[in-house]
């Protein structure tokens, strides 16, 4: 009885002993700000303590100082948002203020679909160099972490992390051949992939559509797979095929789970082309099945109908193989030109055909020329220039490859909405943008990009959050925040909790809203009022401060001390 009255007692000594203690003091207070902690636990109203780079107290901080005290007038307060997909790899050495993705809250770029900007040999960096557009820079670095350091000792103002890419080993040992690896080959990826792993690498990263990466098969993916996974790193792929053989491409991603017992996630999960939209019920519950059996596989995705790449994803593999001069050579050849258009024209599942997947030449739009000559066609869609060109749209896409000396920035319209909606629900979603990080100046305006390098976070919270209710606002800042954060096994990041990184985006629920469009896409998401990185304002009432605070954030693999 004694020990039963004795404990309210103690816990009102350690009450009163609390109120006579000093005032927390912290460098920075965040006040009146509705709390969204990044686990999708209902929202409150709260206050944050910001110390260095650390969160240091959220709640009721009503007795605490601070040097600098922010009035959040009622607005949302979260984690920094993570982008699970981003191409800003050349956006940042050029502008390294993440003007696009800063704006909506993006604290952190995770790049690596397949090509990685490291390791690269000495005849990759001489390609790199002679293969830049309108951003011209040093290959200073040889490996994917030395990569990284670049940036951060550069100064950007986003943190950065990357997967190595698959594409990026096999051109190191193999190059552009179509062919398998030797037994020597597979070893050397082997090894890259453990140094990667040692420097930070989140997993292995593959897009599986294009060449020469299509020339991988299942066996030498499991092969890197087999490394990454000894350091509990992760498989994210963009799948062999999204249209005709979508089922069967992921069976193969599940399969390298299984085998290797790594964990998988989707890149931009889609169903392409009207007549395979029906596939993604079943696909979906492909992956609960393999949850359910035990297999960590989730997915992300953009908030689009529409996708981006180039012309060499309506073009057969094997007329690419070499790389683009061999590719180019190949087209000039009017036999082979012959070829590869009856192949353009021809469904098919051994390769897929974003052409075809479009349905029409109305439903591809070019967005990005290297050449300046041929810059004017930018915005206009595939049967407006065959029509300019008086030719079919097949021969216009091959003198477009081979008079721009690239594959050409291309944008297809190739998903249903009704999907796009299904997908944002599921509970093992994440989100990339799949592009850059853009300023709406310089000769960022010489290309037309897919608006979801200024859209993508916001186009979510705005429109399919805020308007169409598709899922309620904790469980989407839950799935750009904390879900994919633990989905990468990085630490200390994506929660709003004590000892977190002070990763921070402050929004106007009410307000928040991609602006750009197809037609018009340089233009800034609205309604992001305040960013924090690393502790350090990057965003002011919706203006950047300057700031660049970002650094390198490394997967569970790093050999060196805790990021």
């Amino acid at each position: 009885m004694f020990r039963n009255h004795l404990i309210p007692l103690v816990i009102v000594a350690i009450l009163a002993f609390s109120g006579c203690s000093q005032q927390p003091h912290f460098d920075i207070l965040l006040t009146n700000g509705v709390v969204y902690d990044g686990t999708g636990a209902q929202a409150y109203s709260g206050m944050i303590g910001i110390n260095q780079d650390t969160i240091a107290a959220v709640g009721d901080l009503a007795n605490a100082t601070a040097d600098t005290v922010i009035d959040l007038n009622g607005m949302a307060v979260s984690p920094g948002f993570i982008n699970m997909l981003s191409w800003a790899i050349v956006d940042l050495i050029q502008d390294g203020r993440s003007m696009g993705d800063i704006k909506q809250g993006v604290t952190l770029e995770v790049f690596g679909e397949g090509n990685s900007m490291g390791p690269l040999n000495a005849e990759e960096k001489l390609l790199m160099q002679k293969n830049q557009g309108d951003f011209k820079y040093q290959v200073a670095w040889n490996t994917l972490g030395e990569y990284l350091e670049f940036l951060e000792n550069k100064g950007v103002s986003p943190n950065v992390a990357s997967f190595v890419g698959a594409t990026t080993l096999r051109k190191h040992q193999i190059g552009y051949a179509d062919r398998a690896p030797t037994d020597n080959e597979l070893d050397s990826m082997r090894i890259l992939v453990r140094q990667a792993m040692e420097e930070g690498a989140l997993g292995v990263g593959s897009s599986l559509i294009y060449a020469p990466a299509s020339y991988a098969n299942t066996e030498e993916l499991i092969a890197l797979c087999e490394e990454a996974a000894k350091y509990d790193g992760v498989y994210i792929s963009h799948l062999r095929n999204e249209g005709n053989n979508f089922l069967e491409a992921l069976d193969e991603l599940l399969t390298i789970a299984s085998t290797t017992g790594i964990d998988a996630e989707v890149y931009h999960l889609k169903a392409a082309g009207k007549n395979n939209w029906p596939k993604m019920d079943v696909a979906i519950r492909k992956i609960d099945s393999a949850r359910a059996a035990g297999l960590n596989i989730t997915a992300n995705m953009y908030t689009y109908i529409a996708g981006a790449t180039g012309l060499d994803a309506s073009m057969p593999p094997w007329v690419q193989e070499g790389g683009y001069s061999q590719w180019k050579a190949r087209l000039m050849d009017p036999q082979t030109r012959a070829r590869v258009i009856d192949e353009i024209n021809t469904p098919t599942k051994d390769w897929e055909n974003l052409y075809l997947a479009a349905g029409s030449a109305d439903k591809v739009l070019f967005s990005s020329f290297k050449n300046d000559s041929l810059r004017f066609l930018t915005g206009k869609t595939l049967a407006e220039v065959a029509n300019l060109m008086n030719q079919s749209p097949e021969e216009t896409m091959i003198d477009l490859v081979i008079a721009d000396g690239s594959r050409v920035g291309t944008i297809y319209f190739i998903m249903s909405d009704e999907n796009v909606k299904k997908k944002i629900a599921l509970p093992w979603m994440r989100f990339g943008s799949d592009g850059g990080s853009m300023a709406t100046e310089g000769s960022f305006l010489n290309s037309n990009p897919h608006p979801r390098s200024y859209g993508n976070v916001a186009r979510l919270l705005g429109k399919y959050v805020r308007e169409e209710q598709v899922i309620p606002l904790e469980e989407a800042i839950h799935k750009l925040t904390l879900a994919p954060a633990t989905t990468l096994k990085i630490k200390k990041r994506g929660k709003l909790a004590p000892g977190y990184f002070a990763d921070i985006v402050v929004f106007d629920p009410e307000k928040v809203a991609d602006q750009a469009t197809f037609a018009e896409p340089h233009q800034y998401a609205v309604g992001v009022q305040h960013v924090w990185v690393n502790g350090q304002q990057v965003l002011s009432n919706g203006e950047h401060t300057g700031a660049m605070p970002g650094r390198v954030v490394r997967g569970p693999g790093w050999s060196g001390w805790e990021n």
